[in-house]
């Protein structure tokens, strides 16, 4: 039986009091029509398992019947059967040891779904090996992984520290399957991966994940950046799939005036209708602020920047987000089963529906033909580089057309449509050898072991001077081009004119992307010597969406400036 998937970081929390399900007539909802359909799937149940030719399994019965009647809902209502949630208990009780992935199972060709990573733990075991949000995991040691349950997924990820599992990946933009081998380990719980002053005004956060020590760990560093002269705030949320609402409300208080709208729910359930507002007294109510999202950024990511936007907060900078706007609550069967069903949706405050559309249900179809035109006519718009996108209000049908509070135009459809998008960066194929075979952290693994204590012992404590002054020379540089020949990767002078199964490297081809490699060479230096924020000061010099966002301070200061009271 083919389990629906569902996200495993969204199975978390208390097991709400929920419905009864048995093949006996209790508590059925009033109405005729109801109470007959009801008997008609008792009645069915009854005549295949008394009369079918062959013995029925009466429990898989039930749960394809469930499963039948899920399927024509949302892809976020799922039922999670008694040992996938004695499992998902079990690793939520247990030391956080294992992979440091959050995945979800997306559906394949032939209904066959396929494991996608949302987002590797900053600092866990895959983060370290190179795994990349977006990354679709095939193999996982000798057994593929296509066709995997949330269950399967466990039991050949996770493992006690020190054991070592081997993935098989495609990354979107390769052709060719990435290797990975990585050693389980304990997953740090930090979700503040970054904080530094990327100018003297600028301060930069990223935030991996919203979690329950998310609004702790962003006042310690918003104090900490405003001790050293932050006035001005980028909050990196790309890559960041969401977590507990409560932390998204409560960080984006910090940003808003009291009273103001964070975040509403509709549901045609009046107990499950909520507003979430703004309480005053936040740390950064005043000064510019600029988001970066991208389309991993989900969920709670974008209650924030939705928030903020709407408000006339922040200015929205990147790609459109995934667009997770579903409110689920669980209700637990007699069997310790799970139905995970939406209730509500999420609403920004200027009336956008955060969620994208799914397939099955009865939303009109000319309003999602229109959001596909305005959306692939923007991405193209977006190849140009770093793109207004107010500029296409005149063409965006009324249906996807909100107003923030002063006015300017914002556009629905599903996700968070930045205020500037920034293409997807297009990367040199020489550099992309170099990422997806993880080859500029392999060097510099090897270069400092090479270079040993001393080099260790030179910049202990001098953290800000590596950062500001340490250079990778043309010495060293050939030195990784030999080492990528070590790799088995054969380093030619010109591309053979024939394709090859034997991966190589086009010496011109790295020259050209020299300064880019020795930067992330550099950077993961920084990372093992200093731990994993030194990383993001260094190859943010190289974020193309990072530094076109810094371009753009004059009207995200215009923003802050207009704000009432201001």
């Amino acid at each position: 039986m083919k389990l629906r998937r569902f996200p495993y970081m969204l199975v978390a929390g208390v097991l709400m009091l929920g419905i009864l399900l048995g093949f006996q007539i209790r508590d059925v909802a009033s109405g005729n029509s109801n109470f007959e359909n009801f008997r008609k799937i008792e009645e069915a149940y009854n005549f295949i398992t008394r009369s079918y030719v062959e013995p029925v399994d009466s429990s898989e019965l039930a749960e394809d019947a469930i499963e039948g009647m899920l399927a024509g809902l949302d892809p976020h209502t799922v039922y999670i059967n008694s040992s996938e949630m004695r499992s998902v208990r079990e690793s939520f009780d247990a030391s956080f040891e294992g992979i440091g992935i959050y995945f979800e199972l997306i559906e394949g060709p032939d209904d066959t779904d396929t494991l996608a990573v949302l987002m590797p733990i900053a600092g866990g075991p895959s983060d370290e090996a190179g795994l990349h949000a977006g990354d679709r995991i095939i193999q996982i040691n000798d057994t593929t992984a296509i066709g995997f349950t949330n269950e399967l997924v466990r039991r050949y990820l996770k493992g006690p520290s020190g054991t070592e599992v081997t993935v098989h990946v495609l990354r979107p933009g390769y052709d060719e399957t990435l290797t990975f081998k990585i050693t389980r380990d304990r997953i740090p719980l930090e979700t503040v991966i970054a904080a530094y002053m990327a100018d003297e005004r600028t301060g930069y956060i990223r935030l991996q994940r919203f979690a329950r020590t998310s609004h702790t760990e962003l006042l310690e560093a918003m104090r900490n950046l405003q001790a050293q002269g932050m006035d001005r705030l980028v909050l990196d949320l790309r890559g960041n799939a969401g977590g507990l609402l409560e932390q998204a409300w409560r960080i984006a208080d910090e940003f808003l005036s009291a009273g103001e709208m964070v975040v509403y729910t509709d549901s045609r359930h009046r107990g499950n209708n909520r507003e979430y507002r703004a309480t005053g007294g936040g740390l950064f109510e005043t000064q510019p602020i600029i988001v970066l999202v991208d389309e991993n950024s989900a969920s709670a990511s974008e209650i924030v920047a939705g928030a903020l936007q709407d408000h006339d907060r922040a200015l929205i900078v990147g790609r459109r987000s995934f667009g997770k706007g579903l409110v689920q609550q669980q209700f637990g069967l007699t069997d310790g089963s799970v139905l995970q069903m939406t209730v509500s949706r999420y609403f920004t405050p200027s009336g956008r529906l955060i969620q994208t559309h799914y397939e099955n249900g009865d939303d009109d179809s000319a309003y999602f033909e229109a959001k596909r035109e305005v959306r692939e006519m923007m991405e193209d718009a977006g190849n140009q580089g770093l793109v207004d996108v107010s500029r296409f209000g005149d063409l965006v049908p009324d249906s996807l057309t909100y107003t923030t509070d002063s006015g300017r135009l914002v556009f629905g459809g599903g996700g968070i449509l930045p205020d500037y998008l920034v293409r997807l960066d297009t990367v040199d194929t020489a550099l992309r050898m170099v990422i997806g075979r993880r080859l500029d952290d392999g060097f510099a693994r090897t270069r400092l072991t090479r270079l040993g204590d001393s080099f260790r012992q030179q910049w202990q404590g001098k953290e800000d001077e590596f950062l500001r002054s340490y250079s990778i020379d043309d010495e060293t540089f050939a030195s990784f081009l030999a080492f990528v020949g070590q790799q088995g990767i054969e380093v030619v002078d010109v591309r053979p004119a024939e394709e090859s199964d034997d991966p190589v490297l086009v010496r011109s081809e790295a020259i050209a992307s020299q300064s880019d490699i020795e930067t992330r060479i550099k950077a993961f230096m920084a990372r093992r010597l200093f731990g994993v924020e030194a990383f993001y000061p260094v190859v943010g010099s190289i974020d193309k969406t990072l530094v076109e966002a810094m371009k753009l301070w004059g009207p995200a200061s215009d923003l802050a400036m207009a704000r009432p009271g201001q």
